[in-house]
C-alpha cells in the first residue's frame, strides 16, 4: 500500500508543477489553487509513504516520478522538444526508479 501511496504522490507532484507552469506567476487563481492543493497533496502522501519505506528511496522514486512526469507533460502540452537524448535519459530514470523498487524489501 506505502508503494501505491508514493506512486500518487509523485503523480500529484507532476500536477503542481503542472498547475505551477499554468498558473504564470500565480496570476491565474483557479491554477493557483490547482498548486497549493497538489503541492499539499504530494507532500502528504510522501510523509505517509517514507512511515514505511526507507526515506532515500522514497525522495528518489517520488522525484523521479515528478521529474519524468514533468518532461513528458512538458513534451505533450507545452510543445518541449523530445529530442534523442532527451528520451534516453527519461528512459534511464524510469529505469532507475524500477531498479530502486526492485531493490527494496517491500512489494506492492
Amino acid at each position: 500500500m506505502a508503494w501505491f501511496i508514493l506512486i500518487i504522490a509523485g503523480f500529484f507532484e507532476i500536477a503542481f508543477t503542472t498547475c505551477l507552469k499554468m498558473s504564470e506567476n500565480f496570476k491565474h487563481l483557479g491554477w493557483s489553487i490547482g498548486f497549493f492543493f497538489s503541492i499539499t497533496m504530494s507532500f502528504l502522501l510522501l510523509n505517509k509513504a517514507i512511515q514505511t519505506i526507507p526515506l532515500g528511496t522514497s525522495y528518489a522514486v517520488w522525484t523521479g516520478i515528478g521529474a519524468a512526469g514533468s518532461v513528458v507533460v512538458g513534451i505533450l502540452i507545452f510543445r518541449e522538444p523530445a529530442t534523442f537524448w532527451r528520451l534516453f535519459f527519461i528512459f534511464l530514470l524510469i529505469a532507475s526508479i524500477v531498479g530502486l523498487k526492485l531493490s527494496s524489501a517491500e512489494a506492492i
